[in-house]
């Protein structure tokens, strides 16, 4: 259980900041969509009419990507460790004893080769410490919301193509046969916009180089596990032959201890499981450092 300790954040203090983290992330959003490059207005009869009200990008733009970023991973990161607690305790009140390795002697048969089947990426994912774990979804996350802002359909490139198209005066027929110039004021240059595109592009590079990194060393986990594996085959059918050999002479000798033996390990098993469901209950969400300013924003002591 990678975030998860006897100390930490409550099942309830966690869902809580992850909703305030999602709320706090539509507001970001909610601004960075209010972004324009013009305000327009017209001046009729001397007066002056403000037709669109400027909303420049600021240059703290790049700041609030990252914020947004990160509210969306400590989002993430808290959804996990709840699904964690959660499917944890689940595996737990679900287990049942497994009495197959002592089910009642019979003269031996031919027993089937037991092999391992080959493991997937989740497996490989899984193989990843909390820390790579956790760096992962943080460089996820930027690396899609800095790539989203400065992609072909995102807010920038919007930006500087509504930028390049904006004429130098608009008219406005504001009765039959007459028409004012529309006022038209740009707060952004072309070169301010690149500078912004390549600065973001250029953090992106970092996160996506990231996200690259893990998803080939999960490759990789997995095909060495696989190889692994199969050399671990190999082996096992070579001791299964020697098994079958021996297996007749156990035989005789396995039923005076089968009935007691079954109902010592199943009195153990359902003791141990029920102390293991209660230490599961108790268990909370250990902060990654990486996530606790965020967790700093939202949290509230429980009563």
């Amino acid at each position: 259980m990678k975030n998860l300790s006897t100390k930490g954040l409550s099942m309830s203090q966690a869902q809580s900041i992850s909703n305030l983290c999602n709320q706090r992330a539509q507001e970001i959003t909610r601004e960075l969509d209010s972004y324009n490059v013009s305000s327009k207005s017209i001046k009729i009869a001397g007066e002056t009419f403000d037709l669109e009200t400027a909303y420049p990008m600021p240059i703290t733009v790049l700041e609030l990507l990252k914020e947004k970023s990160k509210l969306h991973a400590t989002q993430a990161f808290l959804m996990e460790a709840i699904k964690e607690k959660n499917g944890h305790i689940h595996s737990l009140q679900n287990a049942r004893f497994d009495d197959s390795h002592l089910k009642e002697p019979v003269r031996p048969k031919s027993t089937e080769l037991d092999i391992n089947y080959g493991v997937d990426e989740d497996w490989g994912w899984a193989q990843l410490t909390a820390n790579e774990h956790n760096e992962y979804l943080m460089a996820e996350a930027y690396a899609s919301h800095l790539g989203q802002f400065i992609h072909k359909s995102g807010k920038l490139t919007k930006m500087r193509k509504e930028l390049a198209d904006l004429p130098a005066i608009e008219w406005m027929n504001v009765k039959d046969g007459e028409k004012t110039p529309v006022k038209i004021q740009k707060h952004h240059s072309p070169s301010q916009l690149l500078t912004i595109h390549e600065q973001i592009a250029n953090e992106h590079r970092v996160y996506e180089q990231r996200v690259n990194y893990y998803k080939a060393k999960v490759r990789n986990l997995v095909s060495d596990e696989n190889a692994r594996i199969q050399k671990e085959n190999s082996d096992k059918a070579e001791a299964h032959r020697q098994y079958e050999q021996k297996v007749t002479e156990e035989y005789f000798a396995a039923m005076d201890s089968y009935r007691s033996q079954l109902t010592a390990e199943m009195s153990s098993f359902n003791a141990n499981r029920e102390k293991a469901i209660k230490d599961a209950a108790a268990l909370r969400i250990s902060v990654d450092p990486r996530f606790q300013d965020v967790i700093d924003m939202f949290i509230t002591p429980e009563n």
